[in-house]
């Protein structure tokens, strides 16, 4: 685009004296010009500044280092979803995720004691995918520490139980990809083990209460054979879904119910879990170089459930902003097209992941979401209207962040970017980079005032 745009523009020398109508006209040329033109070459910061015979427009393609990234620990406190079991990817190796909640009284309990004769837990499961004709057993296990709705949890850390476990319970046979509502027998000694002191059995902001006495339990389901993955809610509700019911009788004989919700509309506290095991992938197909800035490969990665990440720097923005000559320019377009890897098994235009999110890096060590239209959505989805999909990418406006790099006085803000799906995606997400025969392209235009 540069090379067609400069020929175009060099026959009118700019000018302080260029009317007001002229402008408009010559911006409106560039536009056409550009999107005509071949694509330019690769510049660096200075290559990109505008000459004496130039009108102040500029543009390029600037180049982007990729890497793919890990971090075991990310803040997972206060999930709307949860899930449980595990999931295998010949690329990525194993997934396993699991959940811890409080659980919360139902009705006020009067301090007669109770005699347990039953225990119930019903559950409902929005999505269901993996080996249902296995059998698969629900785990629960007491928590030894009280947890707070305004603490932060992470999705690494180990659990500390008290010792007490509800024997494992068997599930029943699960249909795939549909709403699963399920009833657990369970052993009665749970149920006594809650209501052996009927004076903790309320609620108080002011005083030790039930989630002192009773902290939570730890979700974990074991399958002996091939995996399931199951997805449900703890998102408070008025219409109870998750909940355990204890039937029995106080010292009189009259019916006791015991109801203990999970997604209670006050909410409770509780944190996902999740594992990766990338040293189960397949020789061939796995991920070599993780965490590994010597390194570029041709190829980089995105995982579901805060996994592996693409790290994207982009090395010549600072000599852009170092030049005197590029102070005070506007942003007029930043935009990143990833090409997409297929492997024609596994991978293909069925398995993109629907959204894809970005974060920028600071000096601190926060991260930002980029600042687009949208915390989540800044037409970062795939784009994959070419008859070949070998020319698949997805395109990502950066704009916003670029110009908050420039204009950053303190240098805070660095040049550096995150991509990641979802945590929650169903698929993870393969790309192609640096050296790739379809590298990561950064297109950047910019006017000087």
């Amino acid at each position: 685009m540069t090379s067609c745009f400069n020929k175009y523009i060099n026959r009118i020398r700019s000018s302080e004296h260029i009317s007001s109508f002229f402008i408009p006209a010559l911006l409106a040329g560039f536009m056409f010009f550009t999107a005509a033109c071949e694509d330019p070459p690769g510049l660096n910061g200075k290559e990109l500044l505008p000459g004496a015979d130039f009108v102040t427009i500029g543009a390029g393609l600037l180049p982007v280092e990729s890497y793919t990234m890990y971090r075991d620990s990310v803040s997972s406190s206060q999930p709307s979803v949860s899930y449980l079991g595990s999931k295998y990817d010949p690329y990525f190796g194993t997934t396993t995720c699991e959940f811890v909640s409080q659980l919360r009284l139902g009705s006020s309990v009067g301090t007669d004691s109770i005699i347990v004769d039953s225990v119930k837990l019903f559950m409902q499961f929005m999505n269901v995918s993996g080996d249902t004709a296995s059998r698969h057993y629900l785990r629960m296990s007491e928590i030894a520490d009280v947890i707070y709705t305004t603490s932060t949890y992470y999705s690494s850390q180990t659990v500390p139980l008290t010792g007490f476990t509800i024997p494992d319970v068997e599930l029943p046979v699960l249909r795939q990809d549909t709403v699963n509502s399920v009833k657990l027998v369970i052993d009665p000694d749970f149920g006594k083990h809650l209501v052996r002191n009927t004076d903790m059995l309320f609620h108080s902001s002011d005083t030790d209460d039930f989630r002192t006495y009773f902290r939570g339990l730890y979700f974990q389901l074991i399958s002996p054979e091939n995996p399931i993955f199951l997805t449900t809610s703890l998102a408070s509700s008025t219409t109870y879904r998750n909940y355990f019911e204890i039937y029995g009788k106080n010292s009189t004989g009259g019916t006791e119910n015991l109801r203990l919700l999970i997604d209670a509309v006050t909410t409770n506290a509780s944190y996902n879990l999740y594992r990766h095991d990338h040293s189960t992938a397949q020789t061939e197909k796995k991920i070599v170089h993780i965490n590994d800035l010597t390194i570029k490969d041709t190829l980089t990665y995105a995982q579901t459930f805060n996994g592996v990440y693409t790290r994207l720097i982009l090395p010549t923005l600072d000599s852009i902003k170092a030049s005197p000559e590029m102070k005070n320019i506007s942003v007029n377009k930043a935009r990143l097209k990833i090409p997409i890897y297929y492997d024609n098994d596994l991978y293909s235009r069925t398995t993109l992941p629907a959204t894809l999110y970005l974060q920028y890096l600071t000096t601190t060590g926060h991260r930002h979401y980029v600042p687009e239209t949208g915390t989540y959505f800044y037409n970062g989805s795939a784009d994959t209207t070419s008859a070949l999909a070998a020319d698949d990418v997805y395109n990502l406006n950066i704009a916003s962040f670029v110009q908050l790099y420039l204009d950053d006085k303190a240098d805070t803000i660095l040049p550096k970017l995150e991509l990641s799906v979802l945590p929650s995606a169903i698929y993870n997400l393969i790309m192609r980079a640096n050296d790739s025969y379809k590298p990561v392209k950064f297109e950047f235009t910019y006017t000087k005032f």
